[in-house]
């Protein structure tokens, strides 16, 4: 694996030389663009606008745009003397919860290594403070231009980085919720939670992309001469006003045959309900009632 960032996480005065490795890898098929009259690739070429001419890579550098347009040349040697201890190190700045970071936060994902033997106690020493503590470090790094929030965390035997995105990145749902005022029905609630009882839990290492399936089958019959035979996906029927109680049942019928259970469902609309408690109140108007119907007890005869 390559690494693709050599750096420090500075631990207080502890300094851990790392490399940074991504965690992720991408599976998609990528498609090329193409001339659909001739079938000639398209292809994008980086053209200098003052000379009207194809620039080469390793002649291409970095400049600030300003409000005016006017371009100021940025080098990275202007950008590695930047005041910042960040600029060559994971500056870890605090240790939280992981609930206390919020999921639309989490970015790319990356494996921090140690480099070299002297870095190999001061790695293990962060891992199992990390284990023992049950928490999360973050910390604030350089990368790429721009200054980054990431999250450490325990992954097996290794120190696993997440990027995090600034708190002011993450987007207000606003507007997103239905305008219109719903209410909830118990019965349905009930409904809800029996079908997501009945969907279970998954192992997630058994799920698989089935859209890269058939689109490398069929990438396949084209490119034997065959004609793909798959049928089309059924297309979602849209916005419609459905009974959500049957809905809610049939989904749990179907649910449960594909697991091979019983298919019946509780109509949980008609249970009878409980009945009432009675108040304090009317508890001790009702034992008074109760009292004053009683007949007082005959007397004896001489």
């Amino acid at each position: 694996m390559r690494s693709i960032w050599n750096g420090n996480i500075s631990f207080g005065l502890v300094s851990i030389p790392i490399k940074m490795y991504p965690a992720t890898e991408d599976h998609s098929v990528s498609f090329r663009q193409i001339h659909t009259s001739d079938g000639g690739r398209i292809r994008y070429r980086k053209v200098c606008e003052l000379e009207d001419k194809q620039v080469d890579a390793e002649e291409i550098g970095k400049a600030y745009e300003d409000a005016d347009g006017a371009l100021i040349p940025i080098t990275d040697e202007d950008l590695a003397a930047l005041p910042l201890p960040t600029t060559r190190a994971l500056e870890i700045e605090a240790f939280v919860n992981a609930s206390d970071i919020d999921p639309l936060q989490m970015g790319d994902a990356y494996y921090l290594g140690a480099n070299g033997t002297a870095a190999a106690k001061p790695y293990a020493l962060l891992r199992e403070a990390l284990k023992r503590s049950e928490k999360v470090a973050i910390t604030k790094y350089a990368h790429r231009g721009r200054e980054r929030l990431g999250m450490l965390r325990v992954v097996g035997d290794a120190i696993a980085m997440h990027r995090l995105l600034w708190p002011d990145e993450v987007r207000e749902p606003a507007g997103v919720a239905p305008k219109e005022k719903v209410t909830v029905k118990p019965a349905e609630l009930d409904l809800a939670d029996t079908l997501m009882a009945t969907l279970g839990e998954v192992n997630l290492s058994e799920l698989h992309d089935e859209y890269h399936e058939a689109l490398e089958a069929m990438v396949a019959a084209k490119v034997s001469g065959a004609t793909p035979t798959a049928e089309p996906g059924e297309r979602p029927s849209g916005a419609q006003v459905v009974d959500l109680m049957a809905a809610l049942k049939d989904s749990v019928r179907s649910a449960k045959e594909a697991r091979g259970e019983a298919a019946s469902v509780t109509d949980l609309s008609d249970r009878k309900k409980p009945p009432a408690k009675k108040t304090a109140k009317k508890a001790a108007a009702a034992k008074k009632s109760t009292a004053k119907k009683k007949t007082p007890p005959k007397k004896r005869g001489a």
